[in-house]
């Protein structure tokens, strides 16, 4: 099964199934972006809108790009707002977006399904206003050496989706190369582990596009 065939499948229980990842993502993009202010969001993955809600509280206006037509149907329906426009989206293409829209743009739970991260590096650092944040949450890459991959069960049935594993170092290496400059790295773990001695749940960066070069 297709990537896209996946999530469309996955999108009628993603918002209501049991997921760990899904709703510590929520908290770190609450824990996180509540620091900083912006108009304008370019949200990569947005998938059925669960961080879209919250980011239309504080946002003028919102683009949610996402592959999965499931997903973003379900979107439409929880999120009615002539602030926000979602458009169906190949991130692995150029995206249909004006150059220096956005103040912020988020990338949640969604890089681990993209091959090529440079590529993603670069139409973020195209999209994002000199001065703007580019937020990403992603499952920590210590899990994926355990196995551990997006997966979703249906009809009591596994249904485990092919992935690529990304290195902290990728990540820095592409922010580096595209003159992203890096403000936070944080690891974060399962509310249950108060003593940080499993292994982290998900890795988030903030990096930033500098005024002057």
């Amino acid at each position: 099964m297709s990537i896209k065939k996946a999530y469309d499948s996955w999108s009628n229980i993603y918002d209501t199934n049991d997921n760990k990842t899904r709703d510590l993502d929520r908290k770190v993009t609450i824990e996180i972006l509540s620091k900083y202010k912006f108009e304008s969001v370019l949200e990569l993955g947005c998938g059925t809108g669960k961080n879209t809600q919250w980011l239309l509280n504080r946002a003028k206006r919102i683009i949610g790009l996402d592959f999965s037509q499931g997903m973003l149907d379900k979107a439409r329906e929880k999120v009615s707002s002539k602030k926000v426009e979602f458009k169906q989206t190949d991130l692995n293409q150029n995206w249909n977006v004006k150059n220096d829209y956005a103040d912020l743009i988020t990338c949640s739970l969604t890089l681990e399904h993209i091959e090529n991260l440079d590529f993603i590096f670069s139409q973020a650092y195209q999209k994002v206003k000199a001065g703007g944040i580019f937020f990403i949450c992603e499952l920590h890459p210590f899990k994926q050496y355990t196995g551990c991959k997006a997966k979703y069960e249906t009809n009591n049935v596994i249904k485990e989706l092919d992935v690529y594993v990304h290195h902290i170092s990728e990540y820095l290496k592409c922010a580096r190369k595209n003159k992203f400059q890096l403000i936070h790295l944080n690891e974060w773990f399962d509310e249950n582990d108060q003593s940080n001695k499993e292994i982290p749940r998900l890795i988030s960066f903030v990096f930033t596009k500098p005024d002057i070069f």
